[in-house]
């Protein structure tokens, strides 16, 4: 048994307030008695300079170092949402851009894991922005992550990664039993596609979910559709927030996944798998 927290927010352009806020949810997350917080997509800047954001590496830096000290401080696992990082060193191609990298620290403040946002959002949606280029400021990661937790292991994802299912596959053939997904989900995207496809991840994959939204308007007629969920392996919304900023928690019951994927083996009976 193992309590979790998600957390829901509305996050804006000011980065020392969104980092204030999280700290306040965190708190409240530990609490409350969890052992893992998960942060959504962008919960240090939402719609200002991301640009320019990655590019202060101090400011990237100190993002890093408050995850890093909410963890020990609080005594979590956290889940980073994600921040831009440069991806200068990372390889010999020139690239200006960024990473949105998710990281994970555990409860002593060490970093156990990074996860560079692999899907990247270049859509047209009928809403306020219209238009979202994320390839215009960062590059696809290319690297499947896992890490064992207190909670379990986990398979780390981000927002548009949710459309993808190979990319779940992927993370299950590693014997994963948790999927994270921080998201900014657009207001009209998350009411058509958002629980469903959150609901299909879990079932498909007979792995608990924790989905970490953005909620409300954020400005430049951006909104995005709250609805946090933490989901069983049989689809089971476990809890779930609404379209304001606050902290859902559940028990993951271990014993629950194993029952699940004993009494229907889906995962062993399949007939097309990747090489």
């Amino acid at each position: 048994m193992a309590n979790v927290a998600v957390i829901q927010m509305n996050s804006g352009p000011d980065v020392d307030a969104n980092l204030k806020e999280a700290e306040r949810w965190l708190s409240q997350a530990a609490a409350r008695g969890a052992v893992l917080a998960v942060l959504p997509e962008c919960f240090s800047c939402l719609e200002g300079n991301l640009k320019q954001l990655g590019l202060e590496e101090g400011r990237s830096a100190t993002i890093q170092a408050f995850l890093s000290g909410q963890a020990k401080t609080l005594g979590l696992w956290i889940i980073g949402g994600t921040t831009p990082c440069s991806s200068q060193g990372t390889d010999s191609r020139p690239d200006e851009r960024h990473f949105a990298s998710c990281f994970v620290y555990d409860p002593e403040g060490q970093q156990q894991a990074r996860y560079n946002k692999m899907h990247l959002f270049d859509v047209e949606v009928a809403d306020g922005k219209g238009t979202y280029r994320e390839s215009d400021s960062y590059r696809h990661g290319d690297q499947v992550v896992n890490v064992e937790t207190a909670a379990g292991k986990v398979g780390l994802s981000v927002c548009y990664d949710l459309r993808f299912p190979e990319l779940y596959r992927a993370l299950s053939a590693q014997d994963t039993e948790i999927f994270t997904v921080p998201a900014a989900f657009t207001w009209v995207t998350g009411e058509a596609h958002w629980e469903v496809l959150l609901r299909a991840r879990a079932i498909e994959n007979q792995c608990f979910v924790l989905a970490a939204n953005q909620c409300g308007h954020h400005g430049k007629g951006r909104e995005t559709w709250g609805h946090s969920m933490i989901i069983d392996p049989w689809g089971e919304i476990l809890a779930e927030a609404g379209d304001e900023p606050g902290v859902i928690m559940a028990t993951l019951d271990m014993a629950r996944l194993a029952e699940v994927r004993q009494q229907m083996p889906c995962l062993s009976h399949r007939r097309l798998c990747a090489k």
